[in-house]
């Protein structure tokens, strides 16, 4: 529901702000909008019921996008904010990653201790085969 919700959203606010002349810029935002957004919902799939907004550890996801990335839903959420602001053509919108980088690697970070706590070996292996 949550991924319907926020492509409905996506959706409305892709035509309420279409660019009246697509430029490079523009279209560079679009695609990396688009597939940021179908890597994020197909990460959000595959994280299924250990989905949580808290750091948790309910079970220990490494199958499809998880194997290669441990925090694929910030990655791919962060290329649908990038594109965004390119596709609206606004870049210096795009220091907003001065402070949701740091946010999210924090996060990583409390996640990643709650999921060597849980998991130990299991995890320091699968930590050490991918990345962020």
């Amino acid at each position: 529901m949550l991924t319907f919700i926020v492509a409905a959203g996506i959706t409305l606010a892709t035509w309420q702000y279409r660019p009246a002349v697509w430029t490079p810029m523009a279209v560079v935002g679009f695609c990396l909008g688009v597939s940021g957004f179908i890597l994020w919902t197909i990460a959000r799939f595959q994280l299924g019921s250990s989905f949580a907004v808290t750091a948790q550890a309910r079970n220990l996801v490494t199958q499809g996008l998880y194997s290669r990335f441990r925090n694929p839903i910030y990655v791919f959420g962060s290329f649908v904010i990038a594109g965004g602001i390119l596709f609206v053509q606004r870049p210096a919108l795009l220091l907003i990653f001065l402070v949701l980088i740091p946010l999210q690697v924090w996060r990583a970070g409390k996640e990643s201790k709650v999921l060597e706590e849980k998991f130990g070996d299991e995890y320091r292996k699968y930590r050490a085969q991918t990345w962020f």
